[in-house]
């Protein structure tokens, strides 16, 4: 790990017990990837995709303090929400990929999936693999039934991999495309009855 002294663990009870912390959370796995809890180390990703020169998707560029000041209210959203953020590792080796996550920060009208992926890692599916899984635990494990993808018009990769997992297109809200996930009984209930619903979100910076 690099960076300044508040990027890096202080040996001791304090740093015993984030550890006991992050082990209550959920590990998740696919066929190629593991979904497990952030840690400070994995803040070495976090600031290459947000300092990188694809942040402007995500409303940057952002120095590195402020993608810390980020990452720490994102992994926080565990106590306040029982979700948040999982960083995504290879089953094989465990190197750290990206990240997934269901947020709600200011602004957001419903629960957020959101992927951000480190270059190294696209084109390989890494990222509709680990958001399918996390949408799957959503919808199971914590009784959701709607998620939203807020994607910026001109990121179309991450359009592309809403469309994958199932989202519809559902309008526009602040500048940003909002793709909508729903239970498969619910999109089925949607056709059938041909209800119809106004779905409205915020600009995010989790949409790619």
């Amino acid at each position: 790990m690099t960076g300044a002294p508040h990027e890096r663990p202080i040996p001791g009870a304090a740093a015993a017990f984030a550890t006991a912390l992050s082990a209550q959370l959920p590990v998740i796995e696919t066929l190629r990837l593991r979904l497990r809890a952030p840690d400070l180390a994995d803040f070495d990703a976090w600031a290459e995709i947000f300092c990188g020169p694809e942040s402007a998707y995500l409303g940057g560029p952002f120095t590195r303090d402020e993608a810390f000041t980020d990452y720490a209210a994102a992994t926080g959203i565990w106590l306040l929400r029982g979700h948040g953020p999982f960083t995504v590792t290879t089953r094989q080796g465990g190197e750290v990929l990206g990240f997934v996550l269901i947020g709600f920060e200011p602004g957001d009208q419903e629960p957020e999936l959101g992927y951000l992926f480190r270059a190294i890692a696209r084109g390989q599916g890494y990222a509709t693999e680990a958001a399918a899984a996390l949408r799957d635990h959503a919808f199971g494990a914590l009784g959701m039934t709607r998620l939203v993808s807020y994607v910026a018009p001109e990121n179309a990769a991450s359009a592309r991999l809403a469309q994958r997992l199932g989202a519809r297109l559902s309008g526009m809200f602040d500048g940003s495309q909002v793709w909508l996930h729903e239970l498969p009984d619910r999109r089925a209930q949607r056709k059938t009855f041909g209800r119809q619903s106004e779905d409205v979100g915020k600009t995010s910076k989790r949409g790619g």
